[in-house]
């Protein structure tokens, strides 16, 4: 007979002591139930509300009171830079006109890979660069949800979020 599968269905408190860590990509951090392993190798559920988005260094509890803390995993990922600021700014607008995940950092922008919006990234004149490393978009300006855009090639299907872990 097999054991019941440990689970995570609430968030510790920041001071929490963690216990063990969970190496999830931005889209295994979106998903509110799914079977993970964690860094000692120890599978384990999460079963969180729906909606719910987990982020670098959100800590959840697991149902035998141990802890687990969310790192965010190394990925693809496009690096988006530009010529100049200006132009950086006006790829961001058009970037978050399509209400897709997006990192900000001093002189770059990191976007999941997608070539329609590398082509329109081009278009306007910046630069993509194939790089690997953790995905920690901004969370929104309303505070705890964000809106998330799941491309396909239509480019439809925004959905919102609930938000957890960290400060804004």
């Amino acid at each position: 007979m097999t054991e019941p599968l440990t689970r995570a269905r609430a968030f510790a408190d920041d001071a929490t002591r963690v216990t063990d860590v969970l190496e999830l990509t931005f889209d295994q951090r979106e998903r509110s139930r799914l079977r993970v392993r964690m860094l000692s190798g120890e599978e384990i559920g999460i079963d969180l509300p729906v909606g719910t988005v987990l982020h670098q260094g959100t800590k959840l509890l697991l149902d035998d009171g141990r802890v687990a803390a969310v790192e965010a995993a190394e990925e693809t990922l496009l690096e988006v830079t530009a010529g100049a600021p200006a132009d950086l700014a006006r790829i961001a607008y058009h970037i978050g006109n399509r209400h897709v995940p997006i990192e900000i950092g001093d002189g770059w922008l990191c976007i999941l890979p997608d070539h329609v919006l590398q082509a329109m990234v081009e278009g306007l004149g910046g630069r993509c660069v194939t790089v690997s490393r953790g995905f920690q978009p901004e969370r929104g300006a309303y505070g705890h949800s964000h809106v998330h855009h799941h491309h396909d090639d239509e480019g439809h299907g925004g959905r919102i979020h609930v938000m957890a872990g960290g400060t804004d």
